[in-house]
């Protein structure tokens, strides 16, 4: 979408939200943001060289908790899950969610969905973590429309074990599942053939605008399925290139309006782009931003 366009059509939502009372009706931490998360995968070129002082480094700029990746086979960023937890309690981050796969492409893994999702359950809970997230569909799970259905049964079976530790389950879009298939958009179907009380929705608000999709639209239709956010910018240009936070066309302050309805309990800062100085400093940047919502 060009930026024209793009504006257009924001200063008419936000006119007509005006109209009916409702654009800051809603706050967030009582009107400002006041914790902030990350996804660890926005530094995934220094985390394992040096874990301890890179949450170190984050934790001093503002961030209170994170989002990890890299979670299966008994080991977290590639050590042992007690050893990755004493680092991680000792930065006084807090691990709230971690990313994972179906499993479906690494059959001989274990810890996923599809091979001792129960390991992958006990070693959340013993991490301290809340979410577990599906964080995408490789390309063979994902062709058909009956493959989504079978992905979503696959997800109630694994939410409905987190449940029973004391965990939550969520999926993390991309743009891929607003592609029609057969005139069907697949992330509708994923909505629709999961339990909303079991499978929630990580809103990756940079691939929703990607697809040149709503997400107030979307946090409207299906009020609190959308507990955690992924928050990254998008560039002005046609390219919609990946930005820190406040370096693009999405309007922060009015998505974060929308917190309640979204139901949203912790949002993580991410880059899965290339960084515009650095990883860490893509970070530092977004959170500048923010602070000042």
């Amino acid at each position: 979408m060009e930026r024209r366009d793009f504006l257009q059509k924001s200063a008419l939502s936000t006119a007509g939200l005006l109209a009916s009372g409702s654009l800051f009706s809603q706050s967030f931490f009582a009107g400002k943001i006041k914790d902030f998360g990350f996804q660890v995968y926005t530094v995934r070129d220094v985390i394992k060289k040096d874990m301890a002082g890179t949450l170190k480094t984050l934790r001093k700029a503002g961030y209170g908790y994170a989002e990890f990746f890299d979670f299966a086979d008994g080991k977290l960023l590639g050590k042992p899950i007690k050893e990755a937890k004493a680092i991680i309690d000792a930065s006084k981050i807090k691990l709230k969610s971690i990313h994972v796969g179906t499993g479906a492409q690494t059959p001989n893994l274990s810890g996923t969905m599809v091979n001792d999702w129960q390991r992958a359950v006990d070693d959340a809970a013993e991490l301290g973590a809340e979410y577990l997230v599906c964080a995408y569909l490789g390309g063979g799970e994902r062709q058909t429309l009956d493959q989504y259905k079978q992905v979503s049964e696959l997800f109630n079976k694994s939410a409905e074990l987190c449940q029973k530790s004391g965990l939550k389950f969520a999926y993390h879009n991309h743009d891929f599942e607003f592609k029609a298939i057969d005139g069907q958009v697949p992330y509708d179907i994923l909505l629709n053939e999961t339990e909303a009380d079991l499978v929630k929705m990580e809103l990756d608000m940079y691939w929703v605008r990607y697809a040149d999709k709503d997400p107030i639209e979307m946090i409207q239709k299906d009020k609190g399925r959308f507990p955690l956010w992924h928050v990254k910018d998008m560039s002005m240009d046609d390219n919609k290139a990946m930005k820190e936070v406040g370096a693009g066309r999405i309007d922060w302050k009015q998505l974060f309006d929308y917190n309640k309805d979204a139901g949203l309990e912790y949002f993580f800062v991410e880059q899965d782009g290339n960084w515009a100085v650095s990883s860490v400093e893509s970070l530092l940047t977004s959170i500048k931003h923010l602070k000042k919502i």
